[in-house]
């Protein structure tokens, strides 16, 4: 595998997926959704104004962190569904051959192509949370403490999911690997709310549903980390245990462990893909 190789079909993937529709419509769904979230933080601004420095950020941090999840869910179901034709359909329409019939290893096609997908969830994180972020600032005087962080770990969310739907694509269609990894998603944040409830219930057996199901799929954890990255840092204090069950509010930040075990789970998926890939007939 060639470092060049991998560069090049990271390029094609970028202007690939800068070409399909599913990028308008993941364009389309961000820009109503900052819409709509800057007319509600006007709104906010405007209703409650008479509230205090202090709870007019609180306000805003609460919210900000569920805006954030739907920009998230965008994200996840935009490279959940580029990942799969990225593959898969080029396997299925027989295009693949036209760049596997040269000296070119699958693995350098299959690395080149998730480089690809990870610059362009990343950059779309990247952008989209930054906007919402100024427009929390413009309408609300609220920026959050950590906002490289929490954009960071929402990148990582992103690059979970899409090699995750990679590996999926390896043995399934486009369409089904797709739904298949959204589904997960969604599953693995239940889940971590079922958590979180038992946690703050004190009910161990049910508490420990969210820690399974964040070291099985590590999507959950790091939007837990991400909310904390985000939030305002006197939302704990403030709430204490009633936040606990919350599903906007995060108790703590990412431990180094999690994110060693996260990178480990995404190098291990991936080399699952590239084996799964090597063995696949085109």
């Amino acid at each position: 595998m060639t470092t060049r190789t991998v560069r090049t079909i990271a390029a094609l993937t970028l202007r690939e997926a800068a070409r399909r529709r599913v990028l308008r419509a993941i364009v389309v769904m961000t820009l109503v959704l900052l819409a709509l979230s800057a007319w509600g933080f006007s709104r906010l601004d405007a209703e409650f104004g008479s509230l205090t420095s202090g709870e007019a950020r609180l306000a805003a941090s609460n919210v900000l962190n569920l805006v954030m999840f739907g920009l998230s869910l965008i994200a996840a179901l935009g490279t959940a569904f580029l990942a799969g034709p990225t593959l898969a359909g080029e396997v299925e329409s027989g295009s693949a051959l036209a760049v596997l019939a040269r000296p070119v290893r699958r693995s350098a096609v299959l690395v080149g192509k998730w480089l690809g997908l990870v610059v362009f969830g990343s950059c779309f994180v990247a952008l989209a949370g930054l906007a919402q972020f100024v427009i929390v600032q413009v309408t609300m005087g609220y920026w959050p403490p950590q906002p490289v962080a929490g954009l960071a770990l929402l990148a990582a969310q992103t690059t979970v999911l899409l090699t995750l739907g990679l590996l999926l694509s390896t043995f399934m269609s486009p369409m089904a690997s797709g739904i298949v990894a959204v589904g997960l998603f969604g599953a693995t944040w239940i889940a971590g709310v079922v958590g979180g409830v038992g946690s703050a219930l004190g009910n161990e057996g049910v508490a420990r549903v969210g820690t399974v199901s964040r070291m099985l799929l590590p999507t959950d954890g790091l939007w837990q980390g991400a909310m904390h990255a985000i939030q305002d840092p006197t939302v704990l204090g403030l709430f204490g245990r009633a936040a606990m069950g919350s599903p906007f509010v995060s108790e703590a930040p990412l431990a180094a462990t999690y994110l060693a075990w996260t990178a480990l789970w995404v190098l291990v998926a991936l080399a699952l893909a590239t084996m799964a890939f090597k063995r696949r007939d085109l």
